[in-house]
């Protein structure tokens, strides 16, 4: 059974769907001193198998391609992690933020018959998400939320191979087979909103469908 871990060292929370107003002064995620290499979907391709093309180049929703896969496997969204800390490096690059500049933070597994296939981890600043009552999702997707927003756009792919240190933190030993992010835009009535969506393959969904290693 995954284990659900504190948001830091020094500070254990009872409940993990904290409010974003107090988990400033409450908890921070755990900073990791490394991060991964990403680069364009495109300059992988030659190294990425078909089958692997079609989940890791797809735009549509994942949680739907999942439960498809997963035939009549129960899914779940396992919540792993969620509230306000710094974004890593990359992360704020990604959203054009400074990296000490406080970001909504939430890491979750999603679950084939209680195995984790994919591991996610989003990151939005923390000024963009109030009122888009995203700290209310609990064990629903994201996407349940993102995919019916007007108006959304996604920003260009970007993959890896690297494995997320942040699935080890939270006790997924699972290696990955492959990684992909990219920044979701949307402007709404409370203001714009960018999000960034990571989403790591693991091994045991390419075992579990037969997909090769890579």
């Amino acid at each position: 059974m995954l284990k659900q871990k504190p948001f830091s060292a020094h500070v254990t929370l009872a409940n993990p769907l904290i409010a974003l107003e107090n988990s400033v002064t409450a908890a921070a995620f755990r900073q990791t001193p490394l991060f991964s290499r990403w680069r364009p979907i495109d300059a992988a391709r030659p190294a990425m198998s078909a089958s692997w093309w079609q989940w890791v180049a797809s735009t549509d929703s994942l949680t739907a391609r999942l439960m498809v896969a997963g035939g009549e496997k129960p899914f779940r969204v396992r919540l792993l992690r969620q509230g306000v800390g710094w974004p890593r490096q990359d992360e704020a690059q990604a959203l054009g933020i400074g990296a000490k500049r406080y970001a909504w933070l939430r890491e979750v597994a999603l679950c084939l018959d209680g195995t984790p296939w994919v591991v996610a981890r989003s990151v939005a600043p923390l000024s963009q998400v109030k009122g888009q009552r995203l700290e209310c999702l609990g064990e629903r997707s994201l996407g349940s939320w993102l995919f019916r927003q007007p108006g959304l756009v996604r920003g260009p792919l970007e993959v890896t191979t690297h494995s997320p240190q942040f699935a080890s933190v939270n006790g997924i030993q699972e290696g990955c087979a492959w990684g992909r992010r990219s920044v979701f835009y949307h402007g709404c009535k409370h203001g714009s909103l960018s999000l960034l969506v990571q989403e790591y393959f693991l091994t045991a969904m390419a075992d579990d469908l037969g997909l090769p290693s890579r």
